[in-house]
């Protein structure tokens, strides 16, 4: 693959020898979990944006552009405002209704790419990546969704079919064709993406692109193909990343990761012991590692915050 999936779940934060031991199964991945009742129903009632703006509880989450306006100190967190600024920096045509966080209304609104208000002590338009680790959970979950809400929305301004302007519908989560001849609508739309940590009992294969911080080592991944299922995805990367032959993809997790679209899809699988390995010059480097090995410190973990990082954690405490 091009780096385009699995590069950006590397970072050079985080301690090598970090495992997350305290995960379980059954804990949700970084930027997923229950932080927000979406309440769908909501974007097909008509008035909806004059409810919202009337209700005194609503929650405004700025952003401009892939930036989102956030404290930066003392801890990073949201930098929700008022509506009063709110509605001065932009249109209420550029609402989108997020759901209901910490149980109040809360709605993502686009400020435009050079946005000079007059903005909160503190407070300024970031990138979400680098911020995403020292953001609480259930912050960095809306961050991601409203990121990714956004960077599908600039990309839908006209219509694929025949290029007329779209308009907003169904609360922000419909673009649709403004040509009356066509009235094509437009949905949100995700990049599936396999994420594949292949062991022969003792060891775990792990590969690096040469862009990556040195020593950095990670699991295998790559898009999904059109008409591929997610096992034979995860068989086709292992083999053209590494050239190892591996069977029985079990599934152990996903992660939505909005830079810009994509859902990780987190797997295991099994490959014959003494499997040789070949990069095919996607990846600098790919080889097997022991448990003992990378205890040790041989590899670079990716952050903790990543599936790639779980599913390297899940083996090395032996679950």
């Amino acid at each position: 693959m091009d780096g385009q999936c699995h590069g950006p779940l590397r970072s050079p934060d985080a301690a090598p020898t970090d495992y997350n031991p305290a995960m379980t199964a059954g804990d949700p991945n970084f930027f997923s979990g229950p932080y927000i009742d979406r309440r769908a129903e909501e974007r097909e009632t008509e008035g909806w944006t004059r409810a919202a703006l009337e209700d005194p509880g609503t929650l405004y989450l700025l952003c401009s552009g892939t930036r989102q306006l956030v404290y930066t100190r003392p801890q990073p967190r949201i930098a929700f405002v008022e509506r009063e600024r709110a509605m001065a920096m932009a249109d209420p045509s550029r609402l989108v209704l997020l759901g209901w966080f910490r149980e109040r209304r809360c709605l993502l609104l686009e400020v435009g790419d050079d946005p000079t208000p007059d903005l909160p002590q503190h407070a300024s338009f970031e990138e979400l990546r680098p911020l995403s680790p020292l953001l609480g959970g259930d912050e960095a979950g809306l961050l991601a969704y409203a990121r990714a809400l956004s960077v599908w929305r600039a990309r839908q301004r006209y219509c694929g079919a025949c290029g007329a302007p779209t308009i907003p519908q169904r609360a922000g989560h419909c673009m649709r064709c403004s040509s009356e001849g066509c009235g094509q609508e437009f949905f949100p739309r995700v990049d599936p993406a396999i994420i594949v940590l292949v062991t022969d009992g003792e060891r775990a294969l792990l590969g690096r692109q040469a862009a990556w911080p040195a020593g950095r080592y990670s699991t295998i991944a790559g898009f999904v193909e059109p008409g591929e299922s997610l096992e034979d995805a995860v068989a086709r990367e292992v083999m053209e990343e590494t050239g190892v032959p591996v069977a029985g993809a079990r599934y152990d997790s996903s992660q939505p990761w909005p830079f810009p679209a994509s859902l990780m899809i987190g797997f295991r699988a099994s490959a014959r012991p003494d499997s040789p390995v070949r990069v095919n010059g996607e990846l600098e480097d790919a080889r097997w590692f022991t448990r003992e090995e990378i205890q040790a410190g041989a590899a670079l973990l990716p952050p903790a915050h990543s599936i790639s990082r779980r599913l390297i954690s899940a083996w090395m405490n032996g679950r």
